[in-house]
């Protein structure tokens, strides 16, 4: 795996060849972008030391080629401009990460092997293109194509001993998804053990993390292991990262980069084996620049990331989560709920879920308690931040019985009565044609509502949805928001 360094200043590039190469990284140099995209062009190239100020074109210019070719690379760029903007603009158009001249020799070989370790990602995109197995993976429930991405990206990291960082709004199964990683690793068999940093005092934390023995504070009465011991040979996941005091992330840094511990009131350090898995429901980005947390440690952690998205763009995984809960509850409660009627599958379907799967349990664990089956009724999901009850409505007709105008080879037209606004169909097309025409006219006839078009034609809500998203496909061929959504997990 070579490291390509793009820079006109023979002097920089030659410190850098010489910084990567005492690390055991191998690089090689071009001083042009022209030259660059030449050589990446030829394969054998992991990472891309871009300089953003070349002599023929713009850095910006040559992370816009990488992009439109999908070069499978991961492009650090390399400025002595530091403004926010800048870094911004050159993550929006494909870089990873950035950093800015002049660049100690410690940053520059961290962030370079960070990136190597990304790209053991880079079949994520590939992978991600095939449909999932089934509706539960990894614990999780859904088969959305956001999830879909989270799925591939937790079967490829979990080959690595690298650092992962979680990101995603609370309620979105961060500790899952960690725990998904450590069951599909080789450490499977050693111990996962999650630690809240927001729950823990902090005056304990530290004490959590590495263990105390006895008499090193009011109340130790005696040795005690923390998570990192526990968790040795497996996997320690620290949720809530951010909320560490500053003192107490550089204890953290120090334990990352040698490996070994330190009891609160120690002098003895004790070497262990853990792979760091951590989570936050905060931007970590705006907390290194507002100086809550430190950046060397951000980029120690930061080596490979997964963002969980909120449930309100998972589409019809609120259907299936919504079912799943209500069987599972059902049971526990002895209740006979079978399924949801399709008013209360619109409620579902349009809530914004701020709590996102959190709040969901808790409000079909609250409706099974409080209400009897078979069926989830509209008036029982009142709850749902005040929402009023909505009344039930009666069954719209069938969308055959609206006026149907169907053309055939002979010229002859058929037309029925009824309310519905008129369509024109052609026989001799493929059936999956004619019924897309069919299901696109009844929604716009029905405003745009799925669900209320899930009644006309008297199917399921979730079947109008996959075929939306099956027809979106097949509109876009090339599979960029497959891509999209990978890059962004």
């Amino acid at each position: 795996m070579k490291v390509l360094l793009v820079e006109d200043a023979l002097p920089l590039a030659t410190v850098y060849g010489h910084q990567l190469s005492r690390a055991g990284l191998e690089s090689v140099h071009v001083e042009t972008g022209a030259d660059a995209l030449a050589r990446l062009r030829k394969g054998g190239i992991s990472v891309v030391l871009l300089d953003l100020q070349l002599p023929d074109m713009s850095g910006m210019d040559v992370l816009a080629s990488i992009r439109e070719e999908q070069l499978p690379v991961t492009v650090v760029v390399v400025t002595s401009s530091g403004s926010i903007k800048t870094a911004v603009d050159a993550m929006q158009a494909g870089a990873y990460d950035f950093i800015v001249k002049p660049v100690a020799e410690e940053r520059l070989v961290t962030t370079t092997r960070n990136a190597l370790e990304r790209e053991t990602l880079t079949e994520v995109v590939e992978e991600v293109r095939k449909p999932a197995s089934g509706k539960v993976q990894h614990g999780f429930i859904g088969s959305s194509l956001p999830m879909t991405a989270v799925y591939k990206m937790i079967e490829s990291v979990a080959r690595s001993n690298a650092a992962v960082f979680i990101t995603g709004e609370s309620g979105t199964g961060k500790e899952v998804c960690a725990e998904a990683i450590h069951r599909s690793s080789q450490r499977t068999k050693k111990p996962f053990v999650p630690l809240n940093c927001a729950a823990i005092p902090k005056d304990l934390i530290e004490s959590e993390i590495f263990g105390h023995i006895k008499g090193a504070f009011t109340g130790a009465t005696s040795d005690r292991d923390g998570a990192a011991a526990r968790a040795d040979g497996g996997t320690l996941f620290l949720d809530e990262i951010c909320e560490l005091e500053l003192g107490l992330q550089a204890k953290l840094l120090r334990f990352l980069q040698s490996g070994t511990i330190q009891k609160v009131g120690s002098d003895t350090l004790k070497k262990v084996d853990v792979r760091i898995v951590c989570a936050t429901n905060r931007n970590p980005l705006e907390e290194v620049e507002a100086g809550r947390f430190r950046e060397d440690l951000f980029y120690r952690l930061h080596v490979l990331p997964i963002g969980l998205p909120p449930l309100r763009s998972r589409g019809t995984d609120v259907l299936e989560l919504a079912k799943h809960f209500l069987m599972q509850f059902a049971g526990e409660e002895g209740k006979s709920f079978e399924g949801f009627s399709v008013e209360a599958e619109e409620i579902l379907l349009s809530h914004s879920w701020p709590g996102n799967v959190r709040e969901m349990q808790n409000t079909i664990r609250n409706l099974v308690v409080l209400n009897e089956g078979p069926y989830v009724e509209a008036d029982m999901l009142a709850t749902l931040h005040g929402r009023a009850p909505v009344p039930k409505t009666q069954a719209a007709p069938h969308p055959l019985q609206a006026p149907l105008s169907v053309n055939t080879d002979a010229g002859r037209t058929v037309e029925s009565n009824g309310s519905w606004p008129a369509i024109t169909l052609t026989l001799g097309q493929p059936f999956e044609m004619l019924e897309r025409q069919i299901i696109e006219a009844t929604i716009d006839a029905c405003g745009g509502s799925l669900p209320k078009t899930a009644r006309a034609l008297q199917v399921s809500p979730s079947t109008l949805y996959r075929k939306k998203e099956i027809w979106a496909e097949q509109d876009e061929p090339s599979g960029e928001d497959i891509q999209i959504a990978a890059e962004g997990a």
